[in-house]
């Protein structure tokens, strides 16, 4: 199940999210001040981090901030609040948080905004980092492998790639790669042709299987060919 980090200093509030999460299964670790808060997000892996602003030694904004900027750490962050201006919510937001519950809270209420924002942060890991048999991309670094060997793409041909490798195993048309790849300015030459045997040159010519099938007059597909 889920494991949540808690750092929150109000004993009623802490008492009451264990006794609502626990039985459901949910792990949870607590910190009751900034600084312990953060030692236990920098050695542990948490799905969501619960985080009150107001705490005693540092406060929630500026632990979000340190969370973000120096751990680089992407754990979706949920801050629990009795500041409800506009103001509060644009500094929590700013600071690296991505959802802001005002106290007092429903139970009912955290509970589905926790599993949205895993569900969230789960699809974005997925499309981030997508892999179809030994071919694995990955966005952030802009990095393609196979077999663990390194490839060498174009930008362009990193996009064919991306569009390709999100849709596996479905076939994508020409059309609808061409538009994922140049949006609203499409090449009128066939530019696409060409980008994609510099991508098969990459991805199939050095190894022993194919991975990137044409379907004559339907489009482009990316397959695992241990699983053909």
């Amino acid at each position: 199940m889920y494991k949540i980090l808690l750092i929150e200093d109000n004993p009623d509030i802490v008492a009451n999210i264990y006794a609502f999460f626990e039985p459901k299964g949910f792990e949870l670790d607590n910190a009751h001040n900034g600084l312990s808060g953060l030692a236990l997000a920098a050695n542990n892996r948490y799905d969501v981090i619960l985080l009150d602003v107001m705490l005693p030694g540092m406060d929630g904004t500026k632990l979000c901030k340190m969370l973000r900027e120096e751990l680089h750490d992407k754990t979706p962050v949920l801050m629990l609040t009795a500041r409800d201006t506009i103001l509060d919510k644009v500094a929590g937001f700013d600071s690296g948080a991505d959802d802001y519950l005002v106290k007092p809270f429903s139970l009912v209420e955290l509970e589905a905004r926790i599993k949205a924002l895993i569900r969230r942060h789960q699809d974005e890991h997925f499309q981030h980092n997508i892999q179809v048999g030994s071919l694995s991309l990955n966005v952030a670094e802009h990095s393609v492998k196979r077999d663990d060997k390194p490839l060498k793409l174009t930008p362009t041909g990193f996009k064919i790639l991306h569009t390709l490798m999100s849709a596996s195993p479905r076939v994508v048309s020409k059309t609808e790669l061409e538009e994922k790849v140049w949006e609203q300015d499409v090449p009128s030459s066939d530019a696409l042709r060409t980008h994609l045997h510099s991508v098969r040159a990459q991805v199939d010519k050095p190894f022993d299987k194919t991975m990137i099938v044409t379907m004559p007059g339907v489009g482009y597909q990316i397959i695992d060919p241990d699983k053909v």
